[in-house]
């Protein structure tokens, strides 16, 4: 079976929402903003990168990565790997032609059945709905978490508010960064 990797930028109070500045968002770019830049704190994304066989989006985080990612040299290895947006609205007319081998999915079935096909982790960037729907079904195996030391208040959160059971979360790897940055990566214990 394969790793299904959530990867997110976090506040401290968990908001996900926005953090390369998309518009519609009042703390858009909170990444870029009050927080140096510390190159080695972010060597987990290029560590994705190498180690993931397949990248898995919702539709919004599609059309926002897509137009940009495929020319960025810091994702050039992304360009290659199959993708796949879990969608009940594209259609193949609505996917770029320039990013490579990508699939449209309809359900969390289909999500569930790809984890179950050969090959290595699965990442999904970003998209929040779609984190919250596969936390939810039960389907993230991992969370790699760069967690910043903002708290931004209002904001669309990583983790769903779901009145659920207690799911227990091990802490695997973890760095703290002079800028404050911490790198958690935690496994979903099963």
């Amino acid at each position: 079976m394969r790793t299904l990797i959530s990867s997110a930028f976090i506040s401290l109070d968990g908001v996900m929402e926005a953090p390369g500045g998309e518009s519609g968002y009042r703390n858009a770019g909170w990444t870029f903003k009050d927080v140096e830049f510390v190159p080695d704190a972010f060597g987990i994304k290029g560590r994705e990168q190498e180690e993931a066989a397949a990248v898995l989006l919702g539709r919004a985080s599609y059309q926002a990565f897509s137009p940009v990612w495929p020319d960025m040299a810091e994702f050039t290895r992304y360009k290659a790997l199959p993708k796949y947006v879990v969608s009940t609205t594209l259609t193949e007319d609505d996917l770029v032609s320039d990013w490579g081998e990508t699939t449209i999915l309809r359900s969390l079935d289909e999500v569930a059945a790809l984890k179950e096909t050969d090959g290595g982790p699965i990442i999904v960037h970003g998209s929040v709905a779609l984190n919250h729907s596969l936390a939810d079904a039960g389907l993230i195996d991992r969370y790699h978490l760069l967690v910043f030391p903002l708290l931004l208040g209002a904001g669309r959160r990583l983790f769903p508010a779901t009145d659920m059971d207690t799911r227990h979360l091990k802490l695997v790897e973890h760095a703290v960064y002079a800028n404050g940055l911490q790198m958690n990566v935690l496994d979903v214990v099963r």
